[in-house]
């Protein structure tokens, strides 16, 4: 059985997993996939790594919400686009007029100067002939927000998906332990039973029968810990996949140990090429200089065009009702010229500029985070193998250790608290043992993680 101590390090272990990701089908032999997850088996009933991911990534409504504001993000873009083209406008408009303005010229009828009836219908077109640069530099904007949205997807995708790994592998660490306690208990109660039958032949006391019922119940009330544990953790995975919380998602797979070497430097540059954060602040900086340039052409001169053809009444012409309709024509070619805006634009300029230079600073601060992140995981996996190395030598030695404790106790030369702490020390050896392979996987998956490797279809 476990003791305190060993339970709190446990338990400690799942929190360390937990934080190594904080932050989708998959065939197997995947290239790129770790071994662990490879070596994991297709059940039509149960869910694999990669059919887990996919899954996840399929029912978050949170990647749906950013793909949207992806789609907004382009239907902008068509909408700015839309300033190239010629603006193109129809009116129609009736006005009644009464009393209007009438004069008579002698015994004549009276004459009206505006009929009362007003009709005008016309299309209008308009268009810029010239802004120095200012809509195809909105233009620029739009479209680097545009990669910035779908950026913003791929790190969603991410951490939702290493989230998704990450309790994928909990529930086959948890099954793990749970195995592992299931063979000491079985251990414990032959040895009981062996000893219940020395005790009826009067070469054992009640008393080592005792004692070994009271360790079976403590191994047996650390097995409850590890049954609750795993059911949190299908809980989350129910969240993740977005059915209800008493759901109990099936999972396949058994842990697997597969050292690989690691090259540092090479993975620091596999990082700043890949990694989404590093591509956001790119997209910021390239963002932030092309809003400067944009506040650089808003105060620029516009030079537009445009014809209006229609027809209209109330036309004084010799020979012509007024209130006859006429077909009519207009053309107009303007320049507008910004004077003065109280300095504003000058201040929105030193504003960009700023954060042109914030953007720069946010890029060099993300390379050196992710430096450390790359090294970080480096090491956790290198501490994991040597854990691993550590582990099978002492599950070796607690095993030849349980075996001596037994022959001595059979042949009453040794006690029976010597055969149940050689148990004890043999359960935790072996959990120590799953908990190195479970470090060494996660770590895989941190290093992924660092390096901007994406894990789904």
């Amino acid at each position: 059985m476990f003791s305190n101590s060993s339970h709190f390090r446990f338990a400690g272990l799942i929190l360390l997993g937990s934080a190594l990701l904080a932050r989708p089908a998959l065939a197997q032999n995947q290239p790129g996939v770790p071994a662990a997850a490879q070596s994991i088996g297709l059940a039509s009933d149960s869910l694999t790594l990669g059919a887990t991911l996919q899954a996840v990534l399929d029912a978050n409504p949170s990647i749906t919400n950013l793909t949207e504001l992806a789609n907004a993000a382009g239907s902008r873009l068509s909408q700015s686009q839309a300033g190239f083209l010629p603006q193109i406008t129809g009116t129609a408009t009736y006005t009644r007029l009464d009393p209007v303005s009438k004069v008579a010229f002698g015994s004549g009828p009276e004459f009206s100067f505006v009929p009362n009836n007003n009709f005008d219908a016309h299309i209008t077109a308009q268009y810029e002939l010239y802004d120095f640069g200012k809509r195809a530099a909105s233009t620029e904007v739009t479209r680097s927000q545009v990669t910035t949205a779908q950026d913003n997807i791929m790190v969603a995708r991410r951490d939702l998906s290493f989230n998704a790994a990450q309790v994928y592998y909990n529930i086959l660490f948890m099954r793990e332990s749970i195995r592992v306690q299931d063979q000491q208990i079985a251990s414990l109660q032959a040895h009981r039973n062996e000893m219940q039958k020395r005790v009826e032949g009067g070469v054992s006391t009640r008393f080592d029968v005792t004692t070994t019922d009271v360790r079976i119940t403590q191994a047996q009330n650390t097995k409850l810990d590890l049954q609750n544990q795993l059911r949190n953790q299908q809980v989350q995975l129910a969240r993740l996949l977005h059915k209800p919380a008493q759901a109990d998602i099936p999972v396949k797979g058994r842990l697997t140990y597969d050292p690989q070497p690691v090259n540092i430097e090479a993975e620091v540059t596999k990082a700043s090429n890949n990694r989404p954060e590093v591509k956001l602040a790119r997209d910021a900086e390239n963002t932030a200089a092309l809003q400067a340039r944009l506040i650089e052409k808003s105060n620029m001169p516009v030079l537009g065009a445009g014809v209006q053809a229609g027809g209209k009444n109330g036309y004084i012409l010799p020979g012509v009702s007024i209130n006859e309709i006429r077909f009519n024509t207009v053309g107009v070619v303007q320049l507008s010229v910004p004077i003065y805006d109280g300095n504003r634009n000058k201040k929105q300029r030193v504003e960009a500029e700023a954060n042109a230079r914030a953007a720069v600073a946010r890029t060099a601060d993300m390379q050196e985070q992710i430096r450390a992140d790359v090294r970080q995981a480096a090491n956790n996996m290198d501490f994991s193998q040597a854990r691993y190395d550590n582990a099978q030598q002492q599950v070796a030695q607690a095993t030849l250790a349980l075996g001596k404790a037994r022959d001595r106790y059979r042949y009453g030369v040794g006690q029976n608290l010597d055969v149940l702490d050689a148990e004890t020390q043999l359960a935790q050896a072996r959990l120590a043992l799953a908990q190195a392979v479970y470090s060494y996987t996660l770590g895989q998956f941190q290093l992924r993680r660092a390096t901007g490797e994406q894990i789904w279809q």
